[in-house]
């Protein structure tokens, strides 16, 4: 049952310790940024989530700026002077954390953020505006269940405008449990943090951890305790503008033209398909067009797609009319099949657990019988990506596909699938 009483029965944090997946989730490193911007639904939401992080920005000189949305007055409505003691508590917090950290108030009433939705956005949007396309936004899980929580974190989705979103979970850790299958563990990571200091961060607010009936009572403050802190990568997908941002600054930014790793990594993909000719092949994210001029080479036609305008460009000037460059996005708009070749190279990882199984379900569709996917992705864990490599291939073979290539490197993982099991040697009577 969901609750979001801390005085009701929940999952001790000593279950969550127990579960080995809570101690490998990957690290992750805020990276560049030109400033973080944490949004709590209420004051000590920041604190109990993000703290360590906030104090982790402000020793590496990374500018904080923290926006709590309500006065949070409505856990005990009989204080009517809580909203100014709340106020008061979250600024001593913060001087424990970051003591140059930017606060900004906005004072909504608690538990009406569905009320003043519009208002919140409005004023979270001014703000985001004011930052740079390099910020990074952390707010509260959209999973989380709390309402407050649930609203806020999408309105934080709504006016990030392409910015990287980290989230943090509150409630899950009492509502939820490690087998739970709203758990999000692959897309969980850590961030190691200073415990002791966020303990004392979280001491300021003694209106909610003191008293006959606190709101936060010792056995839920237990999972905020850890050396570590955890965030959900947003399922959001990366899309058209932090691409096209991308190619503003390099007509080729991952040097394909010219990294040996890129060409042998082409190379491998070739070599990888089972038939030595294609009638109608898609590939999809094709960036600057030179797989697709490749691909060409064994295809009788190739479709090629990328939601990038200026890749677009740089892809039509190479092919020259050796395959069809067009700019569509597959998540809203898959191209007509069949095909009996689908490229998915270095793609799956910007979309999100969700869509990337929306983008699967479509392939399914558009395969011809006996058709092949092959995909090739980086293994590596990227800030800002909602996605692994590893995590596609995982999600791929949940279709239950014959698995034709299987090439692991430290590097990337290559798959070749197919409903038709038969292998090169047996199609050709060898085996």
């Amino acid at each position: 049952m969901v609750t979001f009483d801390a005085a009701q029965p929940g999952t001790p944090a000593e279950i969550w310790e127990s579960d080995p997946r809570l101690h490998n989730r990957p690290l992750i490193q805020v990276g560049h940024v030109e400033e973080v911007f944490v949004v709590a639904p209420h004051p000590d939401d920041e604190t109990l989530g993000a703290g360590g992080l906030i104090a982790r920005c402000d020793e590496s000189g990374i500018p904080v700026h923290i926006v709590c949305a309500t006065d949070g007055a409505a856990s005990d409505p009989a204080r009517a002077d809580l909203a100014r003691i709340r106020a008061a508590e979250l600024q001593r917090s913060v001087r424990i954390l970051a003591p140059s950290a930017r606060i900004t108030l906005l004072a909504f009433p608690d538990g009406k953020t569905r009320e003043h939705r519009d208002d919140i956005t409005q004023a979270l949007r001014e703000i985001v505006c004011e930052t740079g396309r390099e910020c990074l936004i952390v707010g509260p899980w959209r999973g989380d269940g709390h309402r407050d929580h649930r609203v806020v974190a999408g309105i934080v989705h709504d006016v990030a405008a392409g910015r990287r979103v980290w989230e943090y979970p509150i409630w899950m850790w009492h509502w939820a449990h490690p087998t739970h299958p709203d758990t999000p563990w692959a897309r969980m990571v850590s961030c190691p943090i200073d415990a002791e200091r966020k303990a004392r961060a979280i001491g300021a607010f003694t209106s909610q951890t003191s008293g006959p009936r606190p709101m936060l009572r010792p056995e839920f403050l237990e999972h905020f305790h850890r050396d570590k802190e955890m965030f959900i990568m947003s399922d959001d997908v990366l899309g058209r503008d932090y691409f096209d941002r991308i190619y503003d600054k390099s007509d080729d930014p991952w040097r394909f033209r010219t990294r040996w790793y890129e060409d042998r990594k082409r190379q491998v993909t070739l070599a990888a398909l089972p038939h030595p000719r294609y009638a109608r092949a898609l590939e999809i994210g094709c960036s600057i067009g030179i797989l697709t001029d490749l691909l060409s080479s064994r295809c009788d036609s190739v479709l090629a797609v990328d939601i990038s305008r200026r890749a677009v460009e740089h892809a039509r000037s190479r092919i020259s009319g050796r395959a069809e460059i067009r700019l569509q996005d597959i998540l809203t708009d898959f191209p007509e099949g069949p095909f009996d070749l689908i490229v998915m190279s270095e793609v799956g990882y910007y979309w999100g657990a969700s869509r990337l199984d929306e983008a699967l379900r479509s392939i399914r569709e558009h395969l011809s019988p006996g058709g092949v996917l092959l995909a090739c992705h980086w293994r590596h864990r990227v800030d800002g990506y909602p996605l692994t490599g590893d995590d596609v291939h995982t999600a791929i073979t949940r279709l239950g596909w014959s698995g034709l290539v299987h090439h692991e490197e430290e590097d990337f993982l290559l798959d070749v699938f197919s409903d038709d099991p038969r292998s090169v040697a047996k199609r050709e009577g060898l085996a």
